[in-house]
Formats: structure tokens, C-alpha cells, sequence
């Protein structure tokens, strides 16, 4: 087993948390555990939930329906909407007619 911070193998036991083994570096001095759980929604959920905000569905519906919270739901739509590129610039749009 290595330190997660520094890389060292110079660990040993310190105690235990809840029922996880906790371990201190000798080196650098951070705690840490054997193994951390998976914590959060899995992809499939939120892709279900945001498809549901796209297709209208209000944050507070969308938690009645799957019991995710709807502050999550909020983070995920925020989340998203970074990653969508920005409106193009103003004289790249053309429009149907000439305006005089």
C-alpha cells in the first residue's frame, strides 16, 4: 500500500473509522483508508434527468419522479449548460431580407 499524497510506502495502522481501517504516512503525515465508496448518481440517472429538464419538466417534478434531489438536478442543467459553446457573433448570422 502507498500514500495516496506523496507516493511513500512507509505507512502504518492509526486507528479506525466507522469500520475502515485508518492508516497515517510516516512521511508527510496524511490519513487516509484502505478503499473510499463511490459516492453520487450513476451517468444514466443524470442523463435521464436532464433529458426530462429538455423535454420541460420542472427541477421539483423531475425529483418527484426519480428521488434525486432537485438542487442536484440544478447543478447538473448548470454543469451542462458550461459545457455548450457560445452564441455565434452577431455579424455571422444572416437574415432573410435587406434592411435599409
Amino acid at each position: 500500500m502507498k500514500c495516496p499524497k506523496c507516493g511513500s510506502s512507509h505507512i502504518r495502522k492509526n486507528g479506525k473509522r466507522g469500520d475502515k481501517q485508518n492508516h497515517i504516512c510516516a512521511d508527510c503525515g496524511r490519513q487516509f483508508i484502505d478503499t473510499y465508496s463511490v459516492l453520487g448518481y450513476a451517468q444514466d440517472i443524470k442523463k435521464i434527468c436532464l433529458k426530462m429538464y429538455c423535454n420541460g419538466m420542472g427541477f421539483r417534478q423531475i425529483e418527484r419522479c426519480t428521488d434525486v434531489s432537485h438542487n442536484s438536478v440544478i447543478n447538473w442543467v448548470k454543469d451542462a449548460a458550461k459545457q455548450l459553446p457560445e452564441h455565434p457573433p452577431i455579424e455571422t448570422i444572416t437574415l432573410g431580407g435587406s434592411y435599409k
